[in-house]
């Protein structure tokens, strides 16, 4: 008889954490696919990712909207217990025989809670990184809650080792989106970059000429900041004079103030030489990666991706703060000189060579070999410390 596996998708960097296990989950005859999506990744304000998991050929079980509108640290609390409701009625529908959790989001800290007060066991992606901001505290709490742990570097091994987790159900495996990146890298396909950008508002960019990339989201803990922490980066992308990819935000306090300031830029004719974007498929922003003069902002693609591919980065604030990374970052505040300099001092930078701290590409497989190998015995519930 198959196995139920279940996974939320609760935005568009969940599923790119995830999408390669869930190929490798679809191809694999003992396993059947359960798929909740939810929050951000069904709202058209972030992209609506749901339309992209659907084109890639998955089957969507059910789909709950649990997100308060707001953005502020109150919204992002209400959300979280919202989200805890509506999977606790899904799963107990569901009956999966296990549940991936994705990382360190608060709505995926919703699914941890709910599976663990059913009694299902909970297998953990990228657990045991240090980053800033409440992402850090949720995904220690994660791991504290599940039974497998799929760790993506080895310091992140040897700290859910010294969280008390039992070491034989702790697996180094690398991170399941390194696997994507290599598998796009190296492709033979011939691409029409000028094809990729079809949905967004802004100048035209020639994906062929060099271009900037920036993705920048709020830090929870600075929520407050969040609008002057872009306009600051903004500057300084438009003293640099080159056409930059925008990316919209995630769905965390604070994102509605950087969405603000990112259309008072459109609106009053500040944003030359910018295309704004909400979400593009995995793949393409992998391949924009590749390509890219350099990535600008604090998303954790700019630590992880960024290294496999050897993409320059400035990395900016403390939303990675801590977090593992290569050669090819240079962190700054959210200086707008700072920025700048740093921008340019990238710039001189073709590409960095690739670095393997997240993986080798092959996570998947071993993820989905472990779970196997876990569900073929009794996976035992109870959680107990061991030091």
């Amino acid at each position: 008889m198959k196995k139920k596996i279940c996974v939320f998708i609760s935005n568009r960097a969940n599923y790119s954490s995830i999408k390669s296990v869930l190929i490798e989950i679809k191809k694999n005859k003992k396993i059947n696919l359960q798929l909740i999506v939810g929050s951000g990744a069904i709202l058209e304000k972030y992209g609506n990712v749901s339309n992209i998991i659907k084109n890639d050929g998955f089957k969507i079980d059910s789909d709950i909207s649990v997100m308060i509108e707001g953005s502020t640290p109150e919204t992002m609390s209400k959300s979280t217990g919202l989200s805890i409701i509506e999977l606790s009625v899904v799963l107990k529908n569901l009956k999966p025989d296990l549940n991936i959790v994705i990382g360190d989001r608060y709505e995926n800290f919703s699914f941890a809670v709910a599976s663990a007060f059913l009694n299902i066991p909970i297998a953990h992606t990228m657990g045991g990184e240090i980053s800033g901001t409440i992402d850090e505290s949720i995904r220690h709490a994660i791991t504290k809650f599940s039974h497998l742990h799929f760790t993506a570097s080895k310091d992140a091994y040897k700290r859910v080792i010294k969280l008390g987790e039992v070491p034989r159900n702790v697996f180094l495996v690398g991170c399941p989106r390194i696997d994507l990146v290599k598998k796009v890298i190296s492709s033979k396909k011939k691409i029409n970059f000028n094809q990729i950008l079809k949905e967004g508002v802004g100048d035209k960019i020639d994906l062929n000429q060099p271009f900037l990339m920036l993705s920048q989201h709020p830090v929870t803990t600075e929520f407050f900041s969040a609008r002057k922490q872009i306009k600051e980066t903004l500057l300084a992308i438009k003293k640099i004079n080159l056409p930059t990819i925008v990316f919209w935000p995630n769905p965390d306090a604070g994102s509605d103030e950087i969405s603000k300031e990112l259309r008072k830029w459109r609106e009053f004719g500040q944003a030359n030489k910018m295309y704004f974007v909400k979400n593009i498929v995995t793949e393409d922003y992998i391949r924009l990666m590749n390509k890219t003069s350099c990535l600008i902002g604090n998303s954790s693609s700019g630590i992880r991706e960024s290294a496999f591919i050897g993409t320059p980065v400035v990395n900016i604030g403390t939303r990675q703060n801590n977090r593992t990374s290569a050669n090819n970052v240079i962190n700054s505040s959210n200086n707008f000189n700072q920025i700048y300099l740093s921008i340019k001092k990238q710039l001189k930078e073709i590409k960095y060579k690739k670095k393997y701290i997240y993986g080798d590409g092959n996570a998947s497989k071993k993820i989905i070999s472990h779970i196997l190998s876990a569900l073929s015995e009794k996976i035992n519930i109870q959680k107990k410390i061991t030091y």
